[in-house]
């Protein structure tokens, strides 16, 4: 009998153990719940870089329009319209001017669907943190929080598509007009010019 007495007081403390050292339900409940809120920061973080790198692309696109702006200027004046190809370049201006006006518009739009896409993303850990701190299950919600993110993330980068089309098809048109103004030059200089 001591010996089935000491194996029940040695099951019985082993019991006690494990359940002391077991995470409880509560713990595992409250660290998925920590996972749930911390999943949506992965995509915080790919907007963050989309944001930086969309912002730069804003800039550069405002940068050219303000130096083709500039050159103009420059044609239109009176020295300026004696250039070679001023005519040219000055049309090429004003067939870039609305492509990279859409452009703009373009980009501002990506920025405001990221920055909405991260604003859904932290109301999707905030909503997850908050149903699971005051006890009310809200599992859809952040479901479709996040479904909402990604629609406008998905959202933003079809515009940064467009954008980067338009990019493409204004670069063209000037490494056009550079190579007429490279022939126009080049048929300047004649093999009797040389000494």
């Amino acid at each position: 009998m001591t010996a089935s007495l000491t194996h029940a007081r040695r099951d019985n403390r082993r019991e006690r153990y494990t359940a002391r050292m077991a995470p409880s339900s509560e713990a595992f409940s409250g660290l998925s719940v920590l996972s749930a809120m911390i999943t949506p920061a992965v995509l915080i973080s790919a907007c963050g870089a989309l944001i930086l790198s969309t912002s730069n692309r804003l800039g550069r696109t405002t940068d050219r329009v303000r130096t083709m702006t500039r050159r103009f200027k420059e044609l239109v004046s009176t020295e300026g319209q004696q250039e070679a190809l001023a005519r040219e370049e000055k049309l090429m201006i004003l067939a870039q001017l609305p492509k990279l006006t859409r452009r703009v518009r373009l980009i501002q739009r990506s920025l405001t669907a990221f920055y909405a896409s991260v604003g859904l993303f932290v109301m999707t850990s905030v909503v997850t943190g908050g149903s699971a701190l005051i006890g009310v299950d809200l599992r859809v919600l952040p479901v479709v929080l996040a479904i909402l993110g990604a629609a406008f993330l998905l959202y933003a980068s079809l515009q940064l598509t467009v954008e980067a089309q338009l990019s493409y098809q204004t670069t063209r048109e000037e490494m056009r007009f550079l190579e007429g103004l490279g022939q126009h030059y080049v048929g300047l200089h004649t093999p009797d010019d040389n000494p």
